[in-house]
């Protein structure tokens, strides 16, 4: 039987106390948000710490809107109101792809956005969705906010840029003209982590790609972004024979481990494969021609 080791619980009431909280226990306590997560760990002992802080009462973290030109997202968001946010579904479609094929109606009615960057787990969805349309996350502490880009935010394989006495409070993406964006993922059976999926964004003006963004998981020990893409991409015209090019570069710049979802070339080929319809549907819908 998988058991917990022994911790104390509390209920933060503010953002403030959750931070104060984390500040008193000197990195051993740890956020609870969904749990999908953190639960297994501590079940496995892969995480034992002494405090559990449960955040599910900050409702003033739980918001889709936009400001200016960005739109902005609450750490405690769930899974649940990505998938129906009608902003998002104008402005940003490939949240919806990834939170269809994101687990089971059970995991996206309690998983949050924050919590899932924050485990960065490289099969995870969403942390290439961010980073393919180059969102910036808000991360507050007792001195203040800072807001890094996803770049900065991933260090490594489960590892953020988000300190012991810190937290992940909101996810910020800029309104451009011309945006289409896309996600596309292979997985053994429905809810599933990914074999290989592919996150774009895509930015058109006058006929040629004014920016773009490309992001994989499942593909390597972390998400990748592959920025070889974005140096091909720029300036050009979005065509097939584009698109061609940028599924093989994402199949060389991936680093896929041999395991039981499938060998590395397997894997390589998917990513070129997925790369290839993300790129193709996102630039669909930037010009307003999908199906």
């Amino acid at each position: 039987m998988q058991t917990p080791a022994k911790c104390d619980y509390e209920r933060a009431r503010s953002v403030d106390a959750a931070i104060a909280s984390l500040v008193e226990h000197e990195g051993t306590a740890r956020i609870i948000a969904g749990g999908h997560s953190l639960i297994p760990m501590m079940k496995l002992r892969l995480a034992q710490p002494e405090l559990l802080i449960d955040i599910n009462d900050l409702e003033e973290l739980a918001y889709i809107e936009r400001q200016g030109d960005e739109i902005r997202i609450g750490a405690m968001t769930r899974h649940v109101d990505l998938l129906k946010s009608d902003l998002l579904a104008e402005h940003f479609p490939l949240f919806a792809d990834a939170e269809e094929v994101i687990a089971d109606p059970v995991v996206r009615n309690r998983g949050t956005i924050g919590g899932s960057l924050c485990q960065a787990d490289p099969g995870e969805d969403l942390s290439a969705v961010c980073s393919a349309i180059k969102c910036e996350v808000v991360i507050r502490g007792t001195e203040g906010e800072r807001v890094i880009s996803m770049d900065e935010f991933h260090v490594g394989p489960y590892v953020t840029a988000v300190g012991a006495a810190e937290m992940l409070t909101e996810v910020r993406v800029k309104v451009r003209p011309g945006a289409g964006s896309a996600h596309e993922k292979v997985e053994r059976r429905a809810g599933d982590f990914a074999i290989a999926a592919a996150s774009a964004g895509v930015w058109v003006e006058g006929g040629t790609v004014a920016d773009v963004g490309v992001a994989l998981a499942a593909a390597g020990p972390f998400t990748i972004d592959v920025h070889r893409v974005e140096e091909l991409m720029k300036g050009q015209a979005p065509t097939e024979e584009i698109f061609e090019k940028a599924g093989e570069i994402a199949a060389e710049d991936c680093m896929p481990m041999a395991d039981t979802r499938g060998p590395i070339d397997y894997k390589r080929h998917l990513v070129g494969v997925l790369t290839k319809r993300a790129l193709r549907r996102a630039t669909a819908r930037a010009l307003q021609q999908e199906a």
